[in-house]
């Protein structure tokens, strides 16, 4: 596998139609995937998967060939989505300031991974813009506070507010469906 992807990725350097093509169906479903966590629905991240693969295409002589292609090309996916939200000039404020004690912080947002991924998939999708942004950036993505307020010309306090927010808005809503299913099957007891 390893040398037929170094060979796709060299005839996508020399902008051979065909190597684009294998590329692009060797990874453009788990691609859509990273894109879905950054959309609002699968329309809009079926766009920034293809603005993606065209930066793809565009930057792929830049790969170093360090680290995993993958994970270059996930990096890729990501900035076509942030690029989309900045198109639209949304600037990414906080509804009130930061204030550490009145937000519930946890280093760790292992709560997200007890639950199907299709249903966090859609609870994500249905947050703001901003909090969404921030959400990913920091939860999958890994990032840092200060990482997301450069990327995102915010300030820190803005990322720590949004992402509390976004946590605070998702532990409600699994909460209030985690409810109602046990309520569900209690009637039923």
């Amino acid at each position: 596998m390893a040398d037929s992807l170094e060979l796709i990725i060299k005839g996508c350097i020399g902008e051979n139609r065909n190597s684009q093509a294998k590329l692009y169906n060797l990874y453009s479903r788990k691609m859509l995937g990273i894109c879905l966590w950054y959309a609002r629905n699968k329309e809009e991240a079926e766009e920034i998967l293809q603005d993606g693969f065209l930066r793809v295409f565009k930057y792929i002589r830049t790969f170093k060939g360090t680290g995993s292609f993958e994970g270059w090309m996930r990096a890729t996916m990501v900035s076509a989505a942030l690029s989309k939200y900045r198109s639209k000039s949304a600037k990414l404020r906080p509804v009130i300031e930061f204030n550490e004690a009145d937000h519930d912080i946890r280093q760790e947002a292992t709560f997200v991974y007890d639950y199907d991924e299709k249903e966090l998939l859609k609870l994500i999708q249905s947050l703001s813009p901003a909090y969404r942004l921030v959400f990913n950036l920091y939860v999958f993505e890994g990032m840092k506070h200060r990482q997301i307020a450069e990327l995102l010309t915010i300030s820190e306090g803005t990322s720590k507010s949004n992402l509390a927010d976004a946590r605070a808005i998702l532990r409600k809503a699994l909460f209030e469906k985690k409810s109602s299913h046990l309520t569900k099957y209690s009637a039923y007891g």
